[in-house]
């Protein structure tokens, strides 16, 4: 049995404690502490990280890890990401400027993206449409990177998943276009 790493990041309240409960075969780890940012209507936040794992159909197992969403943290991000195999991208539609959150983690995380596989999901766009998956490919593209993007409710466990079949695909490909 080989053990990888998927890193979930995003914004505070955008999905990523829920993303890892959803499909983690065990109990999640989590670091929460009561919010005292008052600009979100949420209870707790993540201070340290989140962690799940998921067992494959190939007996090789995921080890999943919730980054803190707050910039104040985001030395964590880089500790965190450390030898990940993949990078998954939670952005809040419903927030102010979503494509901003992106460049955010973008930038943040340009050192990792260079090198790792990244799927990007985007979330509450049943209730907030704009902007669209158009506009997140574009402002990805305007960074000079080409990923999916993908509509999500980390709430269902199907969809998380396929977040991570996305991101595992990426990687097939890759090994495959490194051995031609």
């Amino acid at each position: 049995m080989r053990e990888y790493k998927i890193v979930f990041t995003g914004t505070m309240g955008a999905g990523k404690t829920t993303a890892i409960a959803a499909i983690s075969e065990t109990p999640p780890v989590v670091t929460d502490v009561a919010n005292n940012d008052a600009s979100l209507a949420k209870a707790k936040t993540t201070v340290g990280l989140d962690f799940g794992q998921l067992t494959l159909d190939t007996g090789d197992r995921l080890r999943l890890f919730g980054t803190p969403g707050q910039a104040r943290f985001d030395f964590m991000w880089r500790i965190l990401a450390q030898n990940a195999l993949g990078i998954i991208i939670l952005v809040d539609n419903a927030r102010p400027d979503p494509l901003a959150d992106l460049d955010a983690y973008l930038t943040g995380f340009a050192e990792v993206l260079a090198h790792t596989p990244c799927t990007v999901g985007v979330g509450r766009m049943d209730t907030h449409t704009h902007p669209d998956l158009d506009a997140f490919s574009a402002r990805l593209a305007a960074h000079g990177l080409v990923l999916p993007v993908l509509a999500v409710d980390v709430r269902r466990r199907e969809e998380v998943a396929l977040l991570i079949d996305t991101l595992l695909s990426q990687l097939e490909s890759s090994i495959t276009e490194n051995e031609t």
